[in-house]
């Protein structure tokens, strides 16, 4: 089993994000990245403690704003 690139990820949600003006929710987000990789949930937590993101709380929920920073 290959190991997972994980700054490749953040770097492709950062992109996303960018595309989208800086902001989507987590489900919209979640749908856009569905088949590049699973567990965003898990990487947001990571990318916000890095400080790379904010939304709400301790992990996002499917209502949540992500926002780069």
């Amino acid at each position: 089993m290959e190991p997972i690139d994980y700054e490749a990820e953040y770097e492709e949600m950062k992109r996303v994000l960018t595309e989208h003006g800086g902001e989507l929710d987590y489900r919209t987000l979640n749908e856009i990245l569905a088949d590049k990789f699973e567990g965003i949930q898990l990487r947001l937590k990571t990318m916000k403690e890095k400080g790379f993101l904010e939304f709400e709380g301790v992990v996002p929920s499917f209502d949540s704003k992500i926002r780069l920073l």
